[in-house]
């Protein structure tokens, strides 16, 4: 299991940026709109952090890891039969591969494609 990318949704993007930059020796580029205006910063293994403000006045602030997977269809169908909700189906960002959220165990969970 690997991580591709970790979304942050934050009320203060710049607090959280600067709070990982300081703690970690990372730096935060510049709002990516692909990625609903985060800040992202790629790790050394190729991990993706972004940190962005709420895309609505009803998203709460969350920590959301979106689980690299082969067969992003196949595994959303996994999760399902064991009780998931789709909260977004698969869905292309140009360039960056699919995404997918569901939702169990009272968390939000996501699923990345390359």
């Amino acid at each position: 299991m690997k991580v591709h990318y970790l979304e942050i949704v934050s009320h203060d993007v710049d607090a959280v940026c600067r709070g990982y930059e300081e703690t970690h020796s990372v730096r935060f580029g510049d709002q990516e709109n692909l990625l609903g205006g985060a800040r992202t910063c790629e790790l050394p293994d190729g991990s993706i952090i972004g940190v962005r403000s709420p895309l609505r006045e009803d998203e709460d602030p969350v920590v959301r890891p979106y689980w690299l997977v082969e067969d992003i269809d196949a595994a959303l169908a996994a999760v399902e039969s064991q009780g998931a909700q789709v909260a977004m189906s698969p869905t292309e960002i140009p360039g960056k591969g699919k995404f997918a959220i569901y939702f169990l165990g009272s968390n939000q969970h996501g699923l990345w494609q390359l």
